[in-house]
């Protein structure tokens, strides 16, 4: 109970950078942890310890947010109070991301290899399904919808792990934390073993920007995914404790549910757009 106890569940709602800083904390306690406990399955065993850190975290946000779903009649303002969990959401997932590419860039090779294997192998089965259906005439188009309805089959997956679990959805999306740290960290050291090939040494300034560059490709549209599964899932848990509190005969809460995930899918779809016709331009 220490580690989840570290940041008051009530007050970050007002404070996203502390959820960030707990994002980051936790993710360094739980690879510690894994390491010293179970070296041999540390790269699993770190995201289920982050999820239990985040959980008192979570389950007391959403469970407010369903509690204002009850007390208030306008829908404009119930989405404007779900923008600030939003928010912290993000940063709580950012701290986490950010705590994983640092262990990927920074951990020696064969460590690295060893917390990151499930990570990696998903990251070359994308990548071989992706070259293996590049074939002929394929058009942005066609990219467009794939990327569309793979991202749809995450967000179905946070809607219903949320509905289930009530926090659920935060499984899934720490697993993409870690997957997106892996790709991100890989970038970097390859735009980083570029640099020393040509320069001799890598400064300061290479570092930064070579992870600059790695940040902004893949987070020009991956915000936007991520808020989209972070909407989902707070709909589903909403849902969830209406359910556990015999509050979902009340019409406003599946209002208000349904209008979280038609935002959630329409931010997967301008998701979608920047990552097909944006991103290319600058990162390619």
């Amino acid at each position: 109970m220490v580690v989840e106890l570290l940041f008051n569940p009530f007050v970050v709602k007002k404070k996203p950078w502390q959820m960030f800083a707990a994002g980051f904390l936790y993710t360094f306690v739980a690879l510690m942890v894994s390491l010293l406990v179970f070296k041999e399955i540390a790269g699993i065993l770190t995201i289920f310890l982050i999820v239990i850190s985040c959980l008192p975290l979570l389950f007391t946000a959403i469970k407010n947010e369903e509690e204002l779903d009850m007390k208030s009649d306008k829908e404009w303002k119930l989405l404007k109070e779900h923008t600030k969990v939003l928010f912290f959401l993000i940063a709580l997932f950012l701290g986490i991301t950010i705590a994983l590419i640092l262990i990927y860039i920074f951990l020696p090779q064969s460590l690295v290899e060893n917390i990151f294997k499930l990570q990696t192998e998903a990251i070359g089965r994308v990548n071989s399904t992706v070259q293996a259906n590049v074939t002929g005439n394929i058009t942005k188009l066609d990219i467009f919808a794939k990327i569309l309805f793979n991202n749809l089959k995450v967000l179905f997956f946070c809607l219903i792990f949320s509905l289930l679990y009530g926090t659920g959805a935060i499984f899934i999306l720490t697993w993409n934390a870690s997957v997106i740290a892996v790709a991100m960290g890989n970038l970097i050291k390859l735009e980083l073993a570029k640099t020393a090939s040509v320069v001799g040494f890598a400064q300061i300034s290479t570092y930064f920007g070579a992870a600059t560059f790695a940040f902004f490709r893949y987070m020009t549209h991956g915000i936007l995914e991520i808020g989209a599964y972070f909407i989902a899932g707070l709909a589903g848990g909403i849902i969830s404790i209406a359910l556990i509190k015999h509050n979902l005969k009340e019409d406003k809460i599946l209002v208000d549910s349904l209008d979280l995930i038609i935002i959630s899918v329409g931010l997967l779809v301008v998701a979608g757009i920047v990552e097909v016709y944006v991103t290319p331009l600058f990162f390619y």
